[in-house]
């Protein structure tokens, strides 16, 4: 018998699969009686997510009988925030929908813009409810791994979607970097062994290979997974290539403690037509990324003792005009991030209390970006680093039908101290309904690039100074046995506000605060689910409206923004084996654009409309996928040409 700490808590003695929305809006703890852990892996990632401790482990496989455990809804989370996370994607939802990359599945939540560059996750900035890409966070099973050189380059992680088992995103993280919020993507193997081979096939030159595989036994798990995706691309100079590779490995002692180790190697090269400049058909980029960390966690009574090392080394070329380094010089960045934390747990009457620290180290050698060095490091001539420090204090009192949880730390930075903090409070006044209100204060850094960017197009400012806002959030979910429904409206005063701007009758970009922005948003997402031939269906839509306007200045950035988004997604079952996914979405953008003729444009709302047919049956899985089937010609930056109807076919084997 695995020793499990228990607390008062509401009894299940029946467990039903369906049932598991009651669960998940009682944000209190819950004991369900004679379950296999491996059970709780449908239910950890749904709204308002539930979690039980190590979850988001391989552990989760160990199939034990106990008497009870018990299902925390609120995770006591490294990141500091006293709020609740919201899912953004669930496996066990939308495993049978057209979702192929990582920037697929963040496209369809409503709390998120995803501005793609090229297909198939070619480059994309990832923004939180009207933030920019570098106000948001980007973190791997809880480690923080955001660039700090540009939030182009947050998203470059070595990880494929058969294995991501959810996507969180976390309000109100307290400390430098989480600006508008953070995404937090959960890796877990299909099975507690098996090995997955899977195929695909498509048009422009279409080809992915994934090989992915894990085992347990006892104490130890292991996980791997490698993949090859490339495409000649859709236009000129759209081709690209990417390879993944991943490894994830888990031990649980009861003397030494539970540890979590991950790594990870990405290659990525790809054509850039007109990516970052319209007038410039033929850039290219290639980047190469390796990533580690090392968690551990230690019970000890009432004491819990957790600690953390990561690493993130990326490399990157760019090329404006692609083979020609004697027209224009190469761009060449290499940065280092290195990151560590330390941080208790006390479980005592009055609640969980949690006392804890991190420190960063930014380093960046570059040809352009920081600061001329005497000393060169082979190609290059120009260096920055920084140090950052944080010391927080939270707290989670729970009660019969209340809880609350607050958080409060001081940031170090090089542009001296900040105070930081964030509040929350639950109500659950009926069985399925929650009610939640809070507000959080948060910052983020300049990047180098913010600091140091400057061309012929582009004038960076040196002297910026952190950005910093205050977001106030109300949240309510009720969730029945079939179907469930949540509800957020939001608003961010932000001030120091960073962006990148021009006058129409200018060229030049300026890196540059455009002082104050107001941001409020709504948020509501519907989903029902059926055993029959309808097995689901999912509504969600997102409203955001800025206040702040930049008057005769064109924002590149900050004042473009999804003012609505409205997704419907319809999943049905037949013959069987077969199911049909189809997924139709509604985007209408904010601001203006110069277009190639140096014309300035409003953006104009489109639809998409993808699908995915597939069959099943034993360790088979055929598919067919269908992106943009209506051909809509759309852009999701000014100008740049996105792709239009993309077939593709694949075969997946599992074994196991």
């Amino acid at each position: 018998m695995e020793k499990i700490q228990f607390k008062r808590a509401s009894r299940f003695r029946r467990w039903r699969r369906a049932g598991y929305g009651a669960f998940i809006t009682l944000h209190r703890p819950v004991s369900i009686g004679v379950l296999s852990i491996a059970m709780t892996a449908s239910f950890l990632s749904t709204t308002n997510t539930a979690y039980a401790q190590k979850s988001d482990s391989l552990q989760i496989y160990k199939e034990l009988e106990i008497e009870a455990v018990e299902v925390e809804a609120t995770k006591a989370s490294p990141t500091r925030s006293a709020m609740s996370s919201v899912s953004v994607y669930n496996r066990n939802v939308g495993a049978a929908a057209p979702v192929q990359t990582l920037e697929s599945a963040l496209r369809l939540s409503p709390s998120i813009d995803l501005r793609e560059r090229g297909g198939r996750g070619t480059q994309a900035d990832i923004m939180i409810r009207g933030g920019s890409f570098d106000q948001t966070m980007v973190m791997l099973n809880g480690i923080n791994f955001t660039d700090a050189r540009t939030g182009h380059q947050s998203h470059s992680l070595p990880i494929d979607m058969d294995y991501v088992a959810g996507i969180d995103l976390i309000d109100g993280v307290s400390g430098v970097g989480a600006y508008a919020g953070a995404v937090n993507i959960r890796t877990q193997p299909l099975k507690p062994r098996y090995l997955r081979l899977e195929g695909v096939g498509g048009g422009d030159g279409y080809v992915y290979g994934n090989l992915s595989g894990g085992y347990s036994t006892g104490k130890f798990s292991l996980f791997g997974a490698t993949s090859y995706r490339r495409s000649d691309g859709y236009i000129h100079n759209t081709g690209f290539d990417n390879y993944n590779a991943y490894l994830r490995m888990n031990y649980d002692s009861p003397r030494v403690g539970y540890f979590d180790f991950q790594a990870g190697y990405q290659n990525r090269a790809w054509g850039s037509n007109g990516f970052y400049s319209l007038a410039y058909p033929d850039q290219f980029e290639q980047t190469s990324t390796a990533l580690g960390s090392l968690r551990w966690m230690k019970s000890i009574d009432r004491v819990t003792l957790n600690a953390t090392a990561s690493y993130r080394k990326n490399f990157d070329r760019f090329e404006l005009i692609k083979g020609e380094p004697e027209k224009v010089p190469y761009n060449y960045h290499n940065t280092d991030n290195v990151g560590a934390e330390f941080w208790a747990d006390l479980r005592w009457k009055g609640g969980t209390t949690s006392l804890g620290g991190d420190y960063t180290y930014n380093h960046i050698w570059s040809t352009v970006l920081g600061e001329l060095v005497a000393d060169s490091n082979g190609r290059y001539d120009h260096a920055k680093s920084r140090h950052v420090g944080n010391v927080w204090l939270r707290h989670v009192k729970r009660w019969r039908t209340f809880d609350a949880a607050g958080s409060a730390g001081v940031s170090f930075t090089p542009y001296g101290t900040s105070a930081l903090w964030s509040l929350t409070g639950g109500y659950l006044p009926l069985d399925g309904l929650r009610l939640e209100v809070g507000a959080a204060q948060s910052m983020r850094l300049p990047t180098f690039t913010d600091l140091y960017y400057t061309t012929v197009n582009h004038i960076s400012n040196p002297d910026l100074k952190p950005e910093h806002a205050i977001t106030y959030r109300f949240a309510a979910s009720y969730a029945r046995e079939r179907w469930d429904v949540s509800a957020v409206t939001y608003y961010r005063d932000g001030w120091n506000t960073i962006d990148w701007v021009r006058d129409p009758q200018e060229e030049v970009w300026r890196s540059l605060q455009i002082t104050d922005l107001g941001t409020f948003g709504v948020e509501f997402t519907g989903h029902y689910r059926t055993p029959g031939f309808l097995r689901q269906v999912t509504l969600s839509y997102g409203y955001v409206d800025i206040s702040k306007e930049s008057g005769r200045l064109i924002s590149r950035y900050a004042l473009d923004y999804m003012r609505h988004k409205a997704v419907v997604s319809v999943e049905v079952a037949f013959l069987r084996n077969f199911t049909m996914v189809l997924t139709g979405a509604v985007y209408d953008r904010n601001g203006n654009y110069v277009d190639r003729d140096g014309q300035t444009r409003s953006y104009t709302p489109y639809f998409l409309l993808d699908g995915r047919l597939a069959w099943q049956k034993g360790i088979w899985k055929l598919f067919v996928d269908a992106m943009n089937i209506t051909d809509t010609r759309y852009f999701d930056f000014g100008g740049l040409q996105m792709p239009g109807a993309w077939f593709s076919g694949g075969v997946a084997i599992t074994i196991g």
